[in-house]
């Protein structure tokens, strides 16, 4: 019951404190008729109790219209007896020391002080004037203590709130902030995988088209490799999309991430769509995160993507080797081609080829070169630090 009158308050303000103020009023009412001026009491009342529906919004100004017509009621000497309604100049009081500046609250006390002294001065004299300012004093401080020290706790709480919230809209930010991260990632590596694919594709449609009518089975091997690309990169795309719709992949059966125990197949598609690779690995292998081993598996994807779109079609060889050394790795993919390239700045590459393999080789530490080569052909070689620097 008690909590829950603590709540309809707290929900209604305005209605909680005119309640107050109204049963007040009509408490004070009985005693006007016991004195010659009712009319002036009666005024006096309002002045007293209306103003305190407004003590949450002005609790200042509040206490200084009670306070003048306390004023004005000790100036009337006596002729007035307004004892209900100066109960809530105590609590106006109570609420300035709540809700006020310490300043303020502080000549507020000093305010309640001095009327107090002055109406002990009226009812007990000056005899009996020191044991009466010592317990106004003790009653202006203790109203005093209590009014900041609650006021002082509710300010504190309001700012662990306005904290609180504060951290859940930068938590939020930062949550958007990552989601938008992990879009460009699949972004990169929806361009990886589409490249790749579409790359073996055409170069399995062209040879497809010229092997049709003379060498049949030749065609008829290009087409199944085209199949198995589109397939595999339909996969690829479905598992990226729905990682992307709904934060996670939607089925456990979809392909993981490539990594290092992929790279054999990778040389052996490329191999089926017509250029000849040699995969070599030396050094002692270590075991990659899985962050490095798919920034190496895309480095190779790419570095073999732009071998077959640009090296022309007088390419006879491409190697892939991978050195393990004490603390790198270093991933150099050659050709014998022509030795041209895409243009980064190109909308082709666009930042996702061979800036894309800079971006990757960036995140760990390392770096990434690549150029024709001296006699011919086109180089990439990238330097993978194998612990975090």
């Amino acid at each position: 019951m008690y909590d829950a009158v603590v709540t309809w308050t707290r929900n209604h303000p305005r209605v909680a404190d005119g309640a107050v103020a109204g049963a007040v009023f009509l408490a004070n009412l009985w005693y006007l008729d016991q004195y010659p001026h009712a009319a002036v009491g009666l005024a006096l009342t309002v002045a007293l109790c209306a103003p305190y529906v407004w003590r949450r919004e002005l609790p200042a100004t509040t206490f200084a219209v009670m306070a003048l017509a306390s004023v004005a009621q000790w100036l009337l000497k006596g002729d007035v007896d307004l004892f209900p309604a100066n109960l809530l100049g105590i609590l106006a009081f109570y609420n300035v020391a709540a809700r006020c500046r310490r300043l303020v609250s502080l000549a507020a006390a000093g305010v309640a002080e001095v009327g107090g002294l002055l109406i002990a001065l009226r009812v007990e004299g000056t005899a009996e004037l020191a044991s009466a300012a010592y317990g106004i004093t003790i009653l202006i401080v203790s109203v005093w203590i209590w009014g900041y020290t609650l006021g002082t706790r509710r300010a504190y709480l309001a700012s662990l709130q306005e904290r609180a919230v504060r951290l859940e809209r930068e938590r939020d930010n930062q949550a958007r902030i990552a989601a938008a991260a992990e879009r460009a990632r699949i972004a990169r590596e929806m361009h990886d995988v589409v490249s790749h694919s579409l790359s073996v594709m055409v170069v399995q449609a062209d040879g497809a088209a010229h092997s049709l009518r003379g060498q049949p089975d030749r065609a008829e091997r290009a087409l199944e490799t085209i199949s198995e690309t589109g397939r595999s990169a339909l996969s690829e795309m479905r598992r990226m999309l729905g990682v992307l719709r709904d934060g996670e992949p939607e089925d456990d059966s979809y392909t993981p991430q490539p990594g290092m125990a992929q790279l054999d197949q990778l040389v052996a598609d490329a191999r089926r769509s017509g250029l000849p690779v040699e995969l070599t690995v030396d050094g002692v292998p270590r075991e990659l995160s899985s962050g490095r081993a798919l920034a190496v598996y895309r480095i190779v994807q790419e570095a073999l993507t732009n071998t077959r779109k640009h090296a022309g079609p007088n390419v006879s060889r491409a190697r892939v080797r991978l050195w393990y050394a004490e603390d790198t790795l270093e991933v150099r993919v050659t050709d014998d081609g022509r030795g041209a390239a895409a243009r980064p700045d190109t909308a082709e590459g666009g930042g996702h080829g061979l800036v894309g393999m800079r971006e990757r080789v960036a995140a760990y530490g390392g770096s990434l070169r690549s150029g024709p080569r001296t006699g011919g052909g086109f180089e990439v070689v990238a330097s993978l630090p194998l612990v975090t620097r």
